[in-house]
């Protein structure tokens, strides 16, 4: 399955809820969601209950649309995190959160997760101080996130880098605006990560 082309509100609406595709956007009043909280489609105001598969089902879209994964990254990620010890669902949450481009949009060098994954992809980014263009690059404790010299004067990057304050910066993360890098602290806890998510619903679908 290619990765989806399409208009990211539309996939806000069908999960009725923001999963902030659009940067700036769902922040104002012209997010779809904000305007017509339903899924789209001639059907999507008369829609029934889910059954269990249903909620599953719409659990584990919503989090890898999310993400911005296709359904072959996102179910290897659960089976590295099913063969880790602890909680799967936690495991599973916290693998995507160490990635490249998640990180840098953490940190607010990017106003999306999809503007994230093409400002590494074009080599903007260095972890430790190396040049690193692979968005699904696994942080570790410790590892430096910072933008490469010649690029921060980029206009994305600082825009977005002043509408920070609006999206909070995560606690297992720590950033240097002034230096353009930020840290990698910690593995975050369930607690920390804060998504309107139910994981063990994914668990649960993947487990049949």
């Amino acid at each position: 399955m290619a990765r989806y082309t399409g208009f990211n509100c539309r996939i806000c609406r069908r999960e009725t809820m923001k999963l902030y595709l659009k940067g700036d956007r769902c922040y104002s009043d012209k997010c779809a969601v904000e305007r017509r909280n339903y899924p789209p489609g001639q059907h999507g105001q008369s829609r029934g209950k889910f059954s269990n598969y249903g909620l599953q089902l719409r659990e584990k879209q919503k989090i890898r649309r999310m993400y911005g994964l296709i359904e072959k990254q996102f179910k290897n990620y659960f089976k590295i995190a099913d063969r880790q010890k602890g909680v799967t669902g936690t495991n599973f949450l916290v693998l995507l959160e160490r990635r490249l481009d998640n990180t840098v949009y953490r940190m607010g060098f990017a106003s999306s997760r999809d503007q994230a994954r093409q400002l590494v992809r074009h080599n903007h980014f260095l972890v430790n101080g190396r040049q690193v263009n692979i968005p699904s690059y696994l942080l570790r404790p410790g590892d430096t996130v910072s933008v490469v010299e010649s690029s921060r004067q980029l206009v994305a990057i600082n825009d977005a880098l002043e509408a920070m304050p609006r999206r909070g910066l995560p606690p297992w993360l720590e950033l240097d605006k002034a230096a353009y890098q930020g840290v990698f602290k910690v593995f975050p806890t369930r607690e920390e990560m804060n998504l309107p998510v139910q994981e063990h619903l994914i668990v649960e679908f993947y487990s049949k």
